[in-house]
């Protein structure tokens, strides 16, 4: 009769974890199948979905199987081994399912990325990421907080402590909390994003933002070499971005010969209709052409206007042919533009008396 129960319950054990298997492979089949058609749709959603899903809904599977064997195996054998198979199974799904919504928010959040790269609209990864993360962050404490209700302990409790906890925690990792708390101003203010060039006055930092995480901000420098930097730090220090200029200024000042100043008036003009007649130059900006000093070796007129475009290369050119123009300008009035020069005036040599006697 005991082995008769024994043989029983092992075949039991066995159609649950041959059930398992059948279902886990139905349903790997029933994803893939599911994928291929939602490739085909423009719906990035479904994409997500049956992505997030292959894997945790396997392991799904293979939980709730085991736990019916455990099941199986407990009632029939009354092994104390075996008591905690339900609390771990409970516990097994609910983590499954935190980290379905975790690969489906990922998913997701890529997706919507890419699309929007795909079609050429202007992307905010920073808010993208921020968002991502802080769903994420509260899918996985929701999901530990039923967990632990499920194991039987009281939430309230946990949250009385993690209040005691949390104030000995924040006396001991108070640059932690600080970099942590920047980081979450960083994504609310959002004085930068990734992609962004910046820099401090304040400090020696310069580069493209690379990446803005919960403790570190990643630049990397003009040379290629990464800066990371607490975000504790930007609470405490001015940026610039110049990303966000709407124009770039050219700023000049030139100089011509003491000899040509009577061309100054005509050279001046021209400079300045030849500039708001540009269509690289912003007219409705400030634009101003004056002749500004008497300077040792010139005298020099200031340039001062900004182009429209804020891209460094095509602001590089439109500032080399402007200052070309203005050169053309010059000579065209006859005029040449100065160089640091000295004019030395050597007085006669005065006869001395010994000589003018001699002479006489």
């Amino acid at each position: 009769m005991q082995r008769h129960d024994t043989a029983d319950w092992m075949v039991q054990v066995f159609l649950v974890i041959f059930v398992a298997v059948a279902v886990n492979a139905i349903a790997g089949r029933l994803l893939e199948r599911l994928g291929r058609e939602t490739t085909k749709t423009r719906n990035v959603w479904d994409d997500a979905l049956v992505n997030a899903a292959r894997r945790p809904l396997r392991l799904i599977i293979w939980v709730i199987g085991i736990g019916f064997a455990g099941d199986i195996i407990l009632h029939d054998t009354g092994a104390t081994l075996f008591t905690a198979v339900n609390p771990l199974r409970t516990v097994g799904v609910i983590g499954s399912l935190v980290w379905f919504v975790v690969r489906f928010v990922r998913e997701l959040e890529e997706n919507l990325v890419a699309q929007r790269q795909a079609r050429g609209e202007p992307v905010d990864l920073t808010t993208a990421k921020a968002i991502g993360r802080l769903v994420r962050a509260s899918v996985l404490i929701t999901g530990a907080l039923i967990a632990l209700q499920s194991l039987g302990f009281s939430i309230s409790g946990v949250l009385a402590f993690g209040g005691i906890g949390g104030i000995a925690i924040g006396f001991a990792a108070r640059d932690i909390l600080a970099n942590f708390l920047g980081g979450l101003m960083l994504y609310l203010d959002r004085p930068f994003a990734v992609g962004d060039w910046v820099s401090s006055p304040d400090r020696d930092i310069e580069g493209t933002v690379e990446d803005i995480g919960w403790r570190l901000t990643r630049i990397r420098r003009f040379d290629k070499r990464p800066v990371y930097v607490p975000n504790s730090l930007f609470a405490n220090m001015a940026v610039v971005n110049p990303s966000r200029m709407s124009h770039r200024r050219i700023y000049e000042t030139i100089g011509i010969r003491y000899d040509d100043l009577a061309a100054m008036g005509p050279i001046v003009a021209a400079v300045d209709s030849m500039l708001r007649g540009r269509d690289d130059i912003d007219t409705t900006q400030t634009l101003m052409v004056y002749f500004t000093a008497f300077n040792q070796s010139s005298c020099d007129f200031m340039v001062y206007c900004f182009t429209r475009t804020t891209v460094w290369a095509e602001y590089l050119a439109a500032k080399q042919d402007v200052l070309l123009c203005v050169a053309e300008i010059v000579n065209a009035h006859g005029a040449e533009i100065a160089f640091p020069t000295r004019t030395l005036h050597i007085a006669a040599p005065t006869p001395t008396a010994a000589l003018e006697e001699m002479l006489s």
